[in-house]
């Protein structure tokens, strides 16, 4: 696991060279380096690096494969994009987001108004526009004005209320009306824990019932010749590729249909969301079974057979697939603060002149210990401590002899550790699996991968640097809130080493992969801890990149604010509060709140630096 399963789930966007993991691209940074030059500006906490090349690898890709197959097969409907803006609606990713999408005519998604009004502001002129989920009224206002500006709209209806509040509202604007898309609810369903995106039960689209109702409502009020689109979705993360096809074959039969009932302009068709992205690290466990080249040639060949037999015209075709434009291009680094076992030194042992017989033996295990003996004195120390922490529940034992229990344990399981790492992975396993160690992140888990918390999610995780050297410690990792769940613990099946590593002589950095979709905007304020410093990576075309649009983690003022907090009756409070205390001298007070204003103006993350001794 040395290389950390990155030729599974980078796509070749990092690579690992020197012992570092570096950007694969151009100058070919190492990430390291990266962190490094951020935290010469003072930031200690957790950093989201943003790299739009990325963004544009994908959206030229799924604009590559999908035209390469609509060649190959001699398709003749063309291929069109939108990104659905509750992926990511961070104003970096949009703002890097909308000149590369510029040249592919790749448009923008909404969801909800607030996302409508940043497509009508953001979205590149003549690139479409989709506007999907409830609406109301004054929604549906929204995506008329949309087409009034100039922008290629279409509304997508979820319920019959739904066109009957566009026809109103085309009465009153007595002129340009939007496309109008129908959503199908399909039969056919994903798997996975996004499956109930569709299926006959899923919560959007019109059954059959109701899509001949929509028909017979656009024709009385003269609007069917604004129906253009027929929308399914299936699935955020479609890892198999069979339920797609089945969806394709039973949307295709609709659109049919429907074009035979006198639907003329209905020529496209939009296959919502689903592309799945590779997060697996580990070689027996993956997360799609197919390919972007087959993913097309399916599409593509499914709608142009069914079209064919019909005898209807071949449709264009959407896709909303924002996971797989968004993920990769953003990667959260976080630093380590402390692990558990560091304060179990030899150093700290205090052994007396007589020790108890338990304690003495633990010493001459840990003082004899040899790549012979190194499983069985691992597992005689567990047993000795089992023992010894029973003897000192009863009273036999004092805390002296217990807390040299624990260090000469650890000592003896870091020695184990490192006698067995050549031995192959059945030895060294036999220890991961018992003991492991804890690596204390400065970052919010709630925070900054939610779907871990929320959906059991990974991601792919490893150091920046040491990368020449074989990991040996199995890695739970904990973050910083005041919460239990705010771990990602050691799992047999998802196995993490890391490096032992002594935090008072370096550092060392975590990078969490493939965060890029849905993780910010879902991200929690557990503890109040918010969005982190994030830092636009840009490169130019002589290889150097420089570091742009770098927005620190939000003040504790800020924060408070946002909790719709009076500030500065909460900071006249603290005023008060101080000038009123009896225990801080009066000529003293004016400093302490001085201190106090400059703290309240730092972020929610701890401001300190592994290395001891320094200024944090």
């Amino acid at each position: 696991m040395k290389n950390y399963g990155i030729h599974i789930w980078s796509n070749d966007d990092f690579i690992i060279e020197d012992g570092l993991v570096k950007v694969n691209y151009r100058s070919k940074p190492s990430l390291y380096e990266i962190i490094k030059r951020i935290r010469e500006t003072g930031i200690r906490g957790p950093v989201l690096l943003r790299f739009p090349h990325l963004i544009r690898k994908q959206i030229a890709a799924l604009y590559s494969e999908f035209n390469r197959a609509i060649e190959s097969f001699e398709y003749k409907g063309r291929f069109h994009a939108v990104f659905p803006l509750k992926v990511n609606q961070f104003p970096n990713f949009i703002e890097s987001l909308i000149p590369i999408a510029r040249p592919f005519n790749y448009g923008l998604e909404a969801g909800s108004k607030a996302e409508l009004i940043i497509a009508m502001a953001y979205n590149n002129k003549n690139a479409p526009i989709t506007v999907n989920g409830f609406k109301d009224r004054s929604m549906i206002t929204l995506g008329f004005l949309s087409a009034r500006m100039g922008h290629d709209t279409t509304l997508t209806i979820e319920g019959l209320n739904e066109l009957e509040n566009i026809i109103e509202v085309a009465k009153e604007f007595d002129g340009l009306t939007p496309n109008i898309g129908l959503r199908i609810r399909l039969h056919t369903s994903g798997i996975g824990i996004w499956a109930k995106s569709g299926g006959i039960n899923s919560k959007f689209g019109l059954t059959s019932t109701e899509l001949l109702e929509a028909m017979e409502m656009l024709r009385k009020s003269g609007l069917l010749d604004r129906f253009t689109m027929i929308h399914f979705h299936i699935g955020s993360q479609i890892g198999e590729i069979n339920p797609v096809k089945k969806a394709l074959r039973e949307a295709g039969n609709i659109y049919a249909e429907l074009k035979k009932m006198g639907a003329k302009n209905l020529n496209n068709i939009n296959l919502g969301g689903g592309l799945a992205v590779e997060y697996s690290q580990h070689e027996h466990i993956h997360h799609r079974n197919y390919t972007l080249t087959e993913f097309t040639n399916d599409v593509v060949f499914l709608l142009k057979e069914i079209a064919h037999q019909k005898g209807v015209q071949e449709p264009d075709i959407y896709t909303e697939s924002g996971r797989f434009i968004a993920a990769s291009h953003a990667v959260l680094v976080t630093p380590v603060l402390e692990l558990f076992s560091q304060e179990y030194t030899e150093k700290g042992l205090r052994l007396k002149e007589h020790n108890p017989p338990l304690v003495q033996e633990l010493y001459d295990l840990y003082k004899s210990i040899n790549p012979s003996n190194a499983i069985e004195y691992f597992h005689d120390s567990l047993d000795h401590m089992e023992s010894l922490l029973t003897l000192f529940d009863l009273g036999y034992i004092d805390l002296q002899d217990r807390s040299n229990t624990e260090i000469l344990v650890h000592l003896i399981i870091k020695k184990a550790i490192e006698l067995t790492k050549e031995k192959g992975r059945a030895e060294l396993k036999r220890i991961q699996d018992r003991v492991q160690e804890r690596y204390l992140l400065n970052f919010s888990l709630f925070q900054s991968l939610p779907d871990f918390w929320g959906l059991g999610q990974r991601f792919p995780v490893m150091p920046l640097n040491r990368l020449d050297e074989t990991p040996t410690r199995s890695a739970s990792l904990w973050d910083i809130t005041c919460d239990s769940d705010g771990e990602i613990d050691f799992n047999v099946d998802y196995p993490l080493l890391l490096h032992d590593v002594d935090l008072a002589k370096e550092e060392y950095f975590l990078a969490f992969f493939l965060v890029g979709a849905y993780q910010e905007i879902l991200g929690m304020k557990h503890n109040l801890f918010t969005h982190p410093t994030e830092v636009t990576v840009e490169f130019a075309k002589d290889g150097s990149y420089t570091l742009k649009n770098m927005v620190e983690a939000q003040s504790i003022l800020d924060i408070l604010y946002d909790l719709d907090y009076d500030i500065n009756a909460l900071q006249s409070r603290l005023k008060s509060l101080i000038a009123e205390s009896d225990l801080i001298e009066t000529a003293k007070k004016d400093r302490i709140i001085e201190m106090l204003n400059l703290l309240l103006h730092e972020n929610n993350y701890l401001k300190i630096s592994p290395k001891r001794g320094e200024d944090g």
